[in-house]
């Protein structure tokens, strides 16, 4: 089951870290390895998303979704969509961007780093706003109560994580400013990174609102049809089935693209807080997004989708690491192996959680059963 369902994911990432020493020797090999983490790290509450969508899903949906989207996914938000963020922040042609990160990455990496402060304060706007969503949210499920219970009550207030998102981007731009008095040439610099961390922010609302959008619509085609298969049963009449698997799917699958759009955003931003070499980011990234893919199906195919429930926490708490550590390099160099380690142990201190509770709960089950079975010997 293991092997048929992550084959060409495990099949995929061997060819990665292959080409990956083949490119630049065991540290692009690490490099690669680590972005890999990450990318399935932070795309694992993604996979557990489109699985809960997916499912519901008839067979000619499920397969678009898991070849057009998988290419989409992979070619069009991993390998494209990094190339464009390089062309715009240092003004650039794609096909410009993709010569120089190939044969003059002396000048490659001079342009990207020239760029790195728009770069740093678009994406660390951008996932400083999903993490701060999602720690506002009261939540059932609590994996560090003590933080998370009154961080849900001031999630009450409403555009709390929009006003304090825009001090930590005047804090920063103003620290710049601050710094750049001290260094000539950086001045413009300092109004770069307010434009680029309110350019990151517009984003994420609009990608949040289209996410919005196609989420209302599912509702909508779902209801419409619950009461068209009452009035079916009532009248005796059979609905078409696919007419109704077609019009509820297209709004599935839509809604399925917004989302790993908007999820691969986050771990190509991420990817730029590791290394500015596109190629090892497309590697890392690429094998990430085949993982996604493969955890969606197995999802599915399992049908439980919360064995491990601070995994999704762990994912966000990583979201954040990242976000302030894009702020951070603005100014303040950090080694990429403690960046992408600060998300391993995120994830990995989320998942020993869950694993911890589900056993405390096995055993609570447990000695209730045994509980029962007394009283009942006892009243024989």
């Amino acid at each position: 089951m293991v092997l048929k369902t992550f084959g060409w994911s495990f099949a995929v990432t061997a060819l990665g870290l292959v080409a990956a020493v083949f490119y630049g020797g065991w540290t692009a090999f690490g490099v690669v390895a680590i972005l890999s983490v990450l990318e399935i790290s932070l795309s694992f509450d993604n996979a557990v998303v489109n699985a809960g969508i997916l499912k519901k899903m008839n067979a000619f949906w499920q397969r678009i979704f898991l070849t057009v989207g998988v290419l989409i996914a992979v070619f069009g938000m991993r390998l494209v969509f990094p190339v464009v963020i390089v062309a715009i922040s240092a003004q650039l042609g794609p096909i410009e961007a993709v010569d120089l990160a190939l044969t003059d990455k002396d000048r490659y990496q001079e342009l990207v780093t020239d760029a790195h402060p728009a770069i740093a304060a678009f994406g660390g706007m951008f996932l400083l706003m999903i993490f701060l969503d999602f720690i506002f949210e009261d939540r059932d499920i609590k994996w560090l109560g003590w933080l998370e219970r009154p961080l849900a009550k001031l999630g009450k207030i409403d555009m709390l994580s929009v006003c304090i998102a825009l001090i930590v981007l005047l804090i920063t731009s103003l620290t710049f400013a601050t710094h750049a008095h001290l260094h000539a040439g950086h001045a413009d610099k300092a109004e770069t990174v307010l434009l680029s961390g309110i350019g990151g922010l517009i984003t994420y609302m609009v990608v949040g609102g289209l996410s919005g959008y196609f989420e209302g619509k599912l509702e909508e085609e779902e209801e419409r049809e619950h009461e068209e298969e009452e009035e079916a049963e009532r009248t005796g009449r059979k609905k078409t089935p696919v007419v109704l698997a077609g019009q509820a799917a297209f709004f599935m699958f839509l809604y399925l693209e917004v989302l790993d759009a908007s999820f691969s955003f986050d771990g190509v931003i991420g990817a730029f807080a590791i290394t500015n070499d596109i190629v090892l980011m497309a590697l890392g990234l690429g094998i990430g997004a085949m993982y996604v893919r493969s955890l969606t199906v197995y999802l599915v195919r399992q049908g439980t989708l919360d064995d491990y429930v601070y995994l999704e926490h762990g994912a966000h708490y990583a979201i954040g690491a990242l976000a302030v550590i894009l702020l951070v390099t603005i100014q303040y160099e950090i080694s990429e192996i403690i960046t992408g380690l600060v998300g391993v142990v995120l994830i990995a201190w989320s998942f020993w959680s869950s694993v911890r509770r589900n056993r405390a709960l096995a055993a609570a089950e447990g000695n209730a059963g045994s509980d029962d079975k007394t009283e009942v010997s006892s009243g024989v």
